[in-house]
């Protein structure tokens, strides 16, 4: 993984020319953005770029198609549910559950690639209808990996049981055969049919012996000439030992019953009991393991694999795991014999017969086009502890660096990136900081995203990010003037700046139309107003109106007071409290006491010697000093008024 073997693909981007032109660039966590500049590569050129676009180049094409977004749907509550694997388990009940979470994998990808089938057949633009059947051979293949891998590393079969378990493999993904029976048998005489004998030599080839004794008493039930020769080779078929799921003879017990039926093979050989009839005698070398007749089948075997394991199954029935690779490698040269190279799925299957796991993920991680498979089979894997001693120079082991890769590749999407989340949680080295360094780039279209990825922070103790969209979303509300909404963020913040220019935003609105919007929101502040001064003021500012509106005056003229005298509230707002004031020096009862009276007064000279001088003003200037002037001296008359009032209250109370 720490090498690049080749150089890397090239992609070109239609209208571009880099060869007149210089390219700028940009990346992004899962695009990076291109465009040609105004500068030549030769010294004098025109300054007009001849390709005036900006291109979009993704590294994650495959989270934008509907039935591949399915798959990584399916499989992330598969990923979650290995991880919860209790790592007490040992022996065969942690092997049986691996192997089930294997199976799930496989069965996902089995059903995507059936509905990617159906949707290419269906496809009516012949360009998308090869898209999606490329992508068929692409899933066809992933599935081919994993299925052998959970034979050779997760199931570990023994020798014996190895050679059952690859038969089955070759049977489910060579199923050309399943047709052709169907096509043979549906005809009046399947013994005549054209293809009659490719479907027994295939029968054969895929060790499915009892399917072609049944075909070939079809054929002596046609032909009574052959009819012994079919017989002999029938029960040939039916004597030849193999190890079954639920018998207990031993290897060696099973090798000795092959050794003779294999050298009884060998003497209906010699004495050309088959020679009246070609295609029988072609299934008995076969049977007996013929390198040279296996190879005259090419076109039924149809890959190399297929060739290994029939080969296997007619020559070395109770191979061991260690000797797989030298089957492997020999079969791969013996069934392409130098008329052409390995592909790179040959490569990968090549490498798993090798038991090197980091080759099979290093040629997977090249050749497909997402990183979905090697992060879910890694994991897989290291559950199984056999890449614990692996570890990257770069800081994470390989399971933890494809889970990010894999994550960050989600995040590119706009919705699935919330899978992507819990990819990042089972990452302990590196994951955090991934994290909190993709979530920061999610666009917030809607409050309705912003709560979730609001609620994910929230749960993660990500205290920044927390922040950081919540003042996101407070900005956006002040921008809309939604000012309920973006104080509610603001506090959720903890900003006392934003909260701070929010109740001014607030109180300045209210001097202009004379009531509080969002009523609930101020009203239940509770300690969240301790955030700023200016967000107590609004809260207590409220909770005055609240007094006076249940006429408890002298509640309401103490906290309209301290609300002066402590200088919580902004010096642009006293002239409104001093008016606020003006009904409560008004009543019949005395409400402030001759010291509450004197205070006001000293507030009010505060404000008025503290006014600026103005140069000319214009005629709306002029109105509103004179309004200004009106209102100080209606105020200073009441509070005359009033401390009259209050001394002679106050004397009379002492006198009595």
């Amino acid at each position: 993984m720490e090498e690049l073997d080749g150089e890397p693909a090239v992609t070109v981007i239609p209208g571009v020319n880099s060869k007149k032109k210089q390219m700028c660039f940009d990346w992004g966590p899962g695009e990076m953005l291109v465009c040609e500049t105004s500068f030549s590569k030769k010294e004098k050129s025109e300054m007009v770029p001849s390709c005036p676009f900006i291109y979009i180049i993704r590294k994650d094409v495959d989270v934008y198609s509907q039935i591949l977004r399915k798959l990584f749907n399916e499989s992330h509550g598969i990923f979650l549910g290995l991880q919860r694997i209790d790592e007490e388990l040992t022996g065969k009940s942690r092997k049986s559950q691996l192997v089930r979470v294997s199976k799930n994998y496989r069965s996902v990808i089995r059903a995507c690639m059936e509905e990617m089938h159906q949707v290419a057949i269906a496809a009516k633009d012949p360009a998308s209808g090869r898209q999606f059947s490329s992508q068929v051979s692409i899933l066809s293949a992933m599935e081919l990996i994993w299925n052998l891998c959970e034979i050779l590393f997760i199931e570990v079969a023994p020798a014996g049981h190895l050679l059952l378990h690859l038969l089955d493999w070759v049977r489910l993904h060579v199923c050309e055969v399943d047709s052709l029976s169907a096509d043979v048998l549906g005809s009046e005489n399947p013994s005549n049919h054209g293809s009659f004998w490719n479907l027994v030599t295939i029968l054969v080839l895929q060790g499915r012996l009892d399917e072609a004794r049944q075909m070939l008493s079809k054929e002596a039930d046609a032909s009574p000439a052959s009819a012994g020769i079919c017989r002999i080779m029938g029960d040939l078929m039916r004597t030849m030992p193999i190890l079954s799921p639920g018998n207990t003879q031993t290897l060696t017990e099973l090798e000795l019953k092959w050794q003779h039926w294999h050298e009884e093979c060998e003497r209906y050989l010699q004495d050309s009991t088959f020679a009246t009839n070609p295609h029988l005698e072609s299934l008995l070398k076969i049977m007996l393991g013929d390198e040279a007749a296996l190879l005259e089948q090419k076109e039924l075997l149809s890959n190399w694999y297929h060739f290994l394991v029939t080969r296997l199954l007619y020559s070395n029935p109770t191979v061991k795991p260690i000797d797989l690779h030298y089957y492997a490698q020999s079969s791969l040269d013996l069934f392409l014999g130098g008329e052409s190279s390995p592909e790179p799925l040959d490569n990968i299957l090549l490498a798993a017969f090798e038991f090197d796991i980091h080759q099979v993920i290093k040629e997977c991680s090249i050749a497909l086009s997402n990183w979905w498979f090697v992060a879910h089979l890694t994991d897989l894997l290291d559950h199984c502890k056999l890449l614990q001693s692996h570890n990257l120079y770069f800081g994470s082991n390989m399971r933890e660096f494809l889970l990010l890769e894999y994550a960050s590749g989600l995040f590119a999407h706009p919705s699935l990136w919330q899978l992507g989340v819990d990819y990042f949680d089972y990452c302990p080295k590196l994951g955090r900081v991934s994290l909190e360094l993709h979530i920061e780039r999610i666009p917030l279209n809607t409050e309705q995203k912003a709560l979730k990825v609001l609620r994910i922070c929230e749960q993660r103790q990500m205290t920044e990010q927390v922040r950081s969209i919540c003042k996101i979303l407070a900005m956006k509300a002040v921008r809309n003037n939604r000012l309920g909404s973006a104080l509610s963020w603001s506090i959720r913040a903890k900003d006392a700046a934003f909260a701070t220019l929010v109740s001014d935003r607030f109180l300045r609105d209210y001097c202009e139309r004379g009531c509080f919007s969002d009523l609930d929101l101020i009203d239940n502040l509770g300690p969240a107003m301790m955030l700023s001064d200016r967000l107590t003021f609004l809260g207590k500012y409220r909770e005055f109106h609240h007094m006076y509106g249940e006429k408890r005056f002298a509640d309401a003229a103490s906290l309209l007071l301290s609300l002066m005298t402590s200088r919580i509230a902004p010096r642009s707002f006293w002239m409104t409290l001093l008016t606020d004031a003006l009904p409560l020096l008004e009543q019949k009862q005395v409400i402030f006491s001759a010291e509450q009276t004197y205070e006001l007064m000293q507030c009010l000279e505060d404000l008025t010697s503290r006014r600026p001088v103005r140069g000319e003003s214009d005629i709306q200037q002029l109105q509103d000093e004179d309004i200004e002037t009106t209102k100080v001296e209606m105020l200073r008359l009441a509070l005359a008024r009033n401390l009259a009032r209050a001394i002679i209250r106050e004397g009379s109370l002492e006198g009595s």
